[in-house]
């Protein structure tokens, strides 16, 4: 019998797992223990060599992958006004990649990590399970960039921080509280809104602009600077906080930071040394040593690599499960059936959604409206003319019924007496792409801005492959139950006519030209949202005066938020806020666009399903627990509808300075913003 080479990588890697562990074996000393130091973390990740079959099938899978990913010629240098911040040759890294020795395996996915992150592009990043939130590394002190009443603006200890840190750690309160140094030792509480007059010896934004350049995922550098900072989100379970990339590292990057701060009520500056924790990940499993670390956690699993769904063997018992992809962005698990009738467009991130409890003091006290549900909450301020809707997400386990909540919360307020309306879409990563373009259509109301359609046109990626997958579909009829992405009938064409069975919509190719490189389009698509998908016929009225509503965020509102911002700022007359930000620094009040974001698991269905896994164009199965995320369509632009949206400017109508009395807390910001952009 004769085995394929993934089967037998696979089987020589188990047989290595499988040997007796070494007296000094870095994982076995961490094993069992939900706490651990960094250092012995990292011994354990780069205790492990390069594996040159594994290296080189994590290449492959990335490098054919990207074909189908619309932006890797525009990434090379985007237009402006983001010129200065995307401008990756993800090609020719690959090949250095290739090229390049390491001195771990977690050296390498450092390299393929971040490679892809200088794309600024949360569609497209690569996440390896056997390293990302294996562990999550936490300090007690989230930050917050605060204006004093003088409008100078500060880093500091945010407020909140020891609420929040006693209430998620209090496993580990006591290691912060002996790790502060003399009359200090034991009052970690007092550190709480102290200024942060160096970071490590340094200006506090060189930490920050520092992480701006690993930590990926938005474009606009205000947005990644953001992202340093703690926030809040509104989560299906309730309200979270976020604590921000300098409480929160996904990997053991650091071991302590040294924080110079000025302690409110003090006129002297302190110097503590606090140590950071990492703890390890909901979704890790139990390992005893580093063989059953990397094969519990690092092997590709159910769901890492596409199916044939047409194969007899086929089995969807794993519809709807957690997979490798879902770990990493907001929207839960469905099935693929859902999946392929209401496409996606949401962000992937590096760190799972975070758990962490927002302080119950900063908890909105104001009563749910009707129709509140999960993501979506509604509100009445006590102006008693200001309704808000908080939109942590456009993703839900049930599409009809996040439509409805949408649609009854805001007839809700508006029968309240509510004139104006506050969205607020802190952190929200987006989710079902029709559900944006519902929520513009209920609140606008029947007009040439949302009839026949309230998206935004797209364009897919038009390579050799994807051209493969489609005449597979409609000549050979390999899609006889109407499954796959690529079947035409999933898509209308620009007049927003759909296509009929059996049309080739990717022919004839449209070609361009993108920084000098020659590359293939389809034809421009319109609207796939029809009526007929949407739960109920929406209002034959507008429910609010586009112009007197304020759309709320810190600036990271991506994809499917994204598509809704841009549409109502850029179409409606809507404002736009984004929450704090540097003053000097332009604020952005959404990135990352796309169109429409898929990932190679899905990709490679369409290759199975299509018979076409054998080509040598298609990417080989996946021998990692990973996850390559992709923009398959990418949306035209409202002031230019002749190119890509996501390279074009979004600047929030207000960077709204947050003060300590407001840092974090919901219906305060709310009713600042009402004040200010609502009188």
């Amino acid at each position: 019998m004769v085995f394929p080479l993934s089967f037998l990588i696979v089987a020589s890697l188990a047989a290595v797992y499988a040997q007796p562990p070494h007296a000094s074996d870095p994982c076995a000393a961490i094993a069992g223990q939900k706490w651990v130091a960094p250092k012995d973390l990292r011994a354990c990740f780069t205790s492990v060599k390069v594996n040159p079959a594994i290296k080189e099938n994590i290449v492959q899978v990335i490098n054919k992958t990207l074909a189908f990913h619309t932006s890797v010629n525009y990434q090379l240098r985007a237009p402006a006004p983001f010129t200065a911040d995307v401008h990756e040759d993800l090609l020719g890294d690959l090949a250095r990649i290739e090229r390049q020795s390491y001195r771990s395996d977690y050296d390498l996915h450092i390299d393929f990590s971040r490679t892809l992150k200088r794309l600024n592009d949360g569609h497209c990043v690569w996440i390896n399970s056997c390293y990302a939130s294996l562990f999550t590394n936490y300090l007690p002190t989230p930050l917050a960039l605060l204006t004093d009443s003088h409008g100078f603006q500060s880093v500091h200890i945010s407020p909140e921080a020891f609420s929040v840190a006693s209430a998620e750690f209090p496993d580990q309160i006591d290691v912060w509280q002996n790790a502060l140094p003399g009359p200090l030792k034991g009052k970690l509480a007092t550190l709480s809104g102290a200024k942060v007059l160096l970071i490590n010896g340094q200006d506090p934004f060189v930490a920050v602009n520092a992480n701006a350049q690993i930590a990926g995922s938005y474009q606009a550098l205000g947005t990644r600077q953001n992202g340093f900072f703690s926030s809040y989100q509104r989560v299906a379970a309730g309200w979270n906080y976020v604590m921000g990339n300098f409480a929160q590292q996904s990997l053991p990057l650091s071991d302590s930071v040294v924080l110079t701060i000025q302690r409110i009520n003090s006129t002297r500056p302190e110097t503590v040394v606090l140590p950071y924790r990492a703890r390890i990940g909901a979704a890790t499993v139990a390992f005893t040593d580093t063989a059953s670390w990397r094969a519990n956690n690092c092997v590709a699993v159910a769901g890492t690599n596409g199916v044939d769904l047409y194969a007899t063997s086929t089995s969807s018992s794993s519809s709807g499960s957690l997979t490798p992809l879902s770990k990493f962005q907001q929207q839960p698990p469905v099935s693929p059936q859902v999946a392929r009738k209401q496409p996606l467009n949401v962000i992937l991130d590096t760190a799972p959604p975070s758990d962490v409890i927002l302080p119950p003091v900063l908890q909105p006290s104001l009563p749910a409206i009707n129709g509140s549900r999960g993501v979506s909450q509604f509100y009445m301020l006590n102006d008693g003319k200001t309704g808000v809707m908080a939109l942590g997400s456009f993703s839900d386990t049930n599409f009809n019924a996040l439509l409805l909540g949408m649609l009854n919360g805001l007839v809700s307020l508006k029968s309240l007496g509510a004139t104006q309306l506050i969205v607020d879409v802190s952190n929200n990563g987006g989710g079902f792409i029709c559900a944006a373009h519902w929520l513009h259509r209920i609140i606008a109301g029947p007009k040439s801005t949302t009839v026949p359609k309230s998206g935004l046109d797209t364009k897919a990626r038009n390579g050799p492959l994807a051209q493969l997958i489609t005449k597979q579909i409609t000549q050979a009829n390999a899609d006889p139950q109407n499954q796959l992405l690529y079947n035409p009938i999933n898509w209308a064409n620009a007049s927003d006519v759909f296509f009929a069975p059996g049309t080739d919509w990717l022919q004839p190719p449209v070609l361009t030209t993108i920084n000098g490189r020659a590359d293939a389009f389809s034809q421009r698509l319109g609207e796939e949202c029809a009526a007929s998908d949407f739960p109920v016929a929406p209002p034959p009225e507008a429910l609010f005066d586009p112009k007197k509503v304020v759309i709320v965020s810190n600036g990271r509102c991506a994809s499917s938020c994204s598509l809704f911002s841009i549409t109502m700022n850029k179409k409606e007359g809507s404002k736009t806020v984004v929450l704090g930000g540097k003053r000097d620094v332009q604020q952005q009040y959404c990135g990352i666009v796309g169109g429409q974001s898929t990932d190679f698991s899905t990709m490679d269905t369409e290759i199975k399903s299509t018979k076409l896994k054998s080509n040598a164009l298609a990417p080989p199965d996946l021998l990692v627990n990973g996850v390559q995320g992709i923009t398959w369509r990418l949306a035209f632009g409202v002031n230019d509808p002749t190119e890509p949206e996501e390279w074009q400017s979004r600047p929030a109508d207000l960077n709204l300075p947050i003060t300590a009395d407001i840092v974090n807390n919901p219906v305060a910001i709310w009713e600042t913003v009402a004040k200010k952009l609502l009188p």
